[in-house]
């Protein structure tokens, strides 16, 4: 497992019955997660007073019951800024295990010695594309959401990365990797955090299951002729780290050779110091 231990503004503080309790920066959040199937101590008190609390709707959907919680909030992980904005599908705008592969790819490529192009696909708030920027690549990042490219502009100007060499596209990532084939354009680092369904700007449909070797497939015509790395992260709990390492195997690996793996990212919760379950990671490197 890649645990993402070297936050200071963000702790997961506790998981039991079905939920996280999670330091925000000031704040404290309560909220689902599927993962967490077992029931806990609950000693920590924090769960009865958090800042704001998820509650599901029993007719689907859900929302948050906020106390003092502000509408936003900026928060800190190295170098990276982010704003954080409470969505109406529990989420915050941010992965925090994330930063185990925003550590990972960021070594590789201030350690690379030239420039690197990296294209991010679903590149959701743009966690991923700023730590990538920072690191020293000049970075595509792509995703259908308008209002999730919109904040991870936000993230870039936070994090001091307004004038970096970073192009935002609002696409269907299956329809602008087949233009850039096209286009004969070509890329050292292919990022892709697909969602496990979702549809695009024009209705395109998409499932995980039945669609990410076909990506692969085509993001392997984008790679350049010495590419870097390659990383796929997914959180549909049925889709295994080790099927989609298989898929690099045979779309990347096999022609480029490199190094393979896959696991789980996590995070440690503070009440019991064990970690996690936050979903999974393939990675392809030389």
């Amino acid at each position: 497992m890649w645990i993402a231990d070297n936050w200071e503004d963000y702790e997961l503080i506790d998981a039991s019955g079905g939920e996280r309790l999670e330091r925000w920066g000031a704040y404290v959040l309560r909220r689902p997660d599927p993962q967490i199937i077992w029931n806990g101590v609950n000693k920590e008190k924090r769960w009865n007073n958090a800042d704001a609390i998820y509650k599901r709707s029993s007719k689907g959907g859900g929302g948050w019951i906020k106390n003092e919680l502000p509408e936003s909030w900026n928060i800190g992980y190295k170098n990276l800024k982010f704003v954080l904005k409470p969505m109406g599908f529990k989420h915050t705008g941010l992965f925090p295990e994330q930063a185990a592969n925003w550590d990972w790819f960021s070594e590789l490529i201030s350690k690379s010695g030239r420039k690197i192009k990296v294209l991010n696909l679903f590149a959701y708030t743009g966690g991923a594309t700023v730590a990538a920027a920072l690191a020293g690549a000049s970075v595509v990042h792509v995703d259908a959401a308008k209002g999730m490219v919109a904040q991870a502009k936000e993230n870039a100007v936070l994090s001091g990365l307004s004038d970096a060499p970073i192009r935002y596209i609002v696409d269907d990532c299956k329809k602008f990797v087949e233009r850039e084939i096209r286009r004969g354009n070509k890329y050292d680092a292919i990022i892709m955090d697909p969602p496990s369904y979702g549809r695009g700007p024009s209705g395109e449909i998409w499932k995980i299951e039945d669609s990410v070797d076909e990506l692969v497939t085509l993001c392997a015509k984008l790679l350049s002729d010495e590419p870097l790395f390659f990383l796929i992260n997914s959180y549909t709990t049925g889709l295994s780290p080790m099927a989609m390492q298989y898929i690099l195997g045979l779309r990347v690996a096999s022609k480029y050779g490199g190094r393979l793996e896959a696991g789980e990212l996590g995070l440690r919760a503070t009440a019991t110091n064990m970690c996690i379950p936050c979903g999974a990671s393939a990675r392809w490197y030389l």
